[in-house]
């Protein structure tokens, strides 16, 4: 069987492994290749903990091949286009947490503006070499966030159409990768679409976000901090439902399309914490957690913090989907109560994954924020950074 490849960007990551997943199990025609430089939050634990994905990654086979290589280079991109001739490219490849921005730009630059931008010079070469008929097929779908739109009011919705207006280095990182896709498409033809999404949860999630950061603190009898006074509304979408929602913008979505994705849970941070809680008491109950015995506590909330707010914090996202609706025929299938259910279950029945994860780094302490240092030397350096605290951050 000859099979179609799709490149896969950052396909060690959160989203970008359980897309891998999805497509794995959903498109047997398909072979798909992972190009990720496995920084901090891409893992080859979480292509190992793929329900039927590959046991050994870098060993490649019919249906899939890891790449070890960065998108901020040139050479590693074209040479994973020269060797695999994509006909769909997707990038999820990105620097991802808004702390780590405000501590060390550099790396947000690199990657999410530099990195896109060599995709993109690939992809043209590539796209002007291929058949008329291979061009007819490519695609080169850009996962972005909706934090590119800034911070809304009471009412208000993400639409494609919203003015961008970032409020951290992320988030104009992400913006301005966004419109470098956009000019692409028009300037040059290259059959680009964007898909812009809300907060991201569900299984191999990297540590330092929300929801596994105040999973894993619980189940140790750690602080569960909340930013400010928790009131920062989100709208959570299941990583399942985001990645079905990219195949259909992949297969159906117009060329130079730009599609958003929301799950229709808006909630808080504080109610979201209140949900880990009641979801950790039925699964794993307080009584019985041993780490909260020795405390003297008797329920998770008691672990509740409130802790110093970051800058420039959006308060409000919510996405309206009628587009994505309309054009491509996705609603997401999952409500959000029984989605963190089978989320907080998926973390307790992987202590694998999580000791793995968390022995290649101190993988929940917060990292960002820290005054006391040159955040540009050490994003230069790849060190950690310093001062880090227990702390959240509430993107996906």
């Amino acid at each position: 069987m000859t099979r179609e490849t799709w490149l896969v960007t950052g396909g060690a990551g959160f989203i970008g492994s359980n897309f891998v997943g999805w497509v794995l199990e959903h498109r047997p025609a398909i072979r798909v290749v992972v190009l990720d430089k496995l920084t901090y939050a891409g893992s080859l634990e979480n292509l190992r903990a793929l329900p039927g994905g590959p046991t050994d990654p870098e060993r490649p086979s019919d249906r899939f091949a890891f790449v070890r290589g960065d998108i901020a280079r040139a050479g590693d991109v074209r040479e994973v286009f020269d060797v695999y001739r994509p006909s769909r490219v997707l990038n999820f490849a990105a620097e991802s947490h808004v702390d780590r921005s405000i501590d060390g730009p550099r790396a947000f630059i690199d990657t999410n503006i530099g990195g896109t931008f060599e995709l993109l010079e690939a992809a043209r070469r590539h796209f002007a070499a291929l058949s008329p008929r291979e061009r007819e097929a490519f695609r080169f779908l850009h996962v972005s966030t909706d934090e590119v739109y800034g911070s809304l009011g009471a009412d208000d919705y993400f639409t494609e159409t919203t003015p961008y207006a970032p409020n951290s280095p992320y988030s104009a990182s992400k913006a301005s990768a966004d419109l470098i896709v956009r000019a692409y498409h028009r300037t040059y033809g290259l059959p680009t679409i964007t898909t812009n999404c809300s907060n991201n949860y569900g299984p191999l999630q990297f540590p330092e976000k929300l929801i596994p950061l105040m999973v894993l603190n619980g189940l140790e009898g750690k602080p569960l901090p909340i930013y400010g006074d928790g009131g920062n509304v989100r709208d959570w979408i299941y990583v399942e439902d985001h990645c079905e929602g990219i195949v259909r913008a992949l297969e159906a979505g117009a060329p130079g399309g730009q599609y958003a994705f929301g799950g229709n849970s808006e909630l808080s941070n504080l109610q979201v914490v209140d949900a880990i809680c009641e979801g950790l008491e039925a699964l794993r109950p307080a009584s019985k957690n041993e780490a909260l015995r020795r405390q003297g506590l008797e329920r998770y909330d008691e672990l509740k913090s409130f802790v110093e707010d970051r800058p420039g914090h959006d308060r409000r996202y919510a996405i309206d989907a009628s587009k994505a609706r309309r054009e491509l025929d996705w609603l997401p299938r999952h409500d959000f109560p029984s989605a963190l259910r089978e989320t907080i279950a998926w973390y307790l029945e992987h202590e694998d994954w999580r000791r793995a994860i968390q022995a290649e780094e101190n993988a929940r302490a917060r990292k960002g924020l820290s005054p006391s240092q040159d955040p540009d030397e050490d994003a230069r350096a790849g060190a950690p950074v310093s001062g880090a605290r227990n702390e959240p951050a509430d993107r996906s």
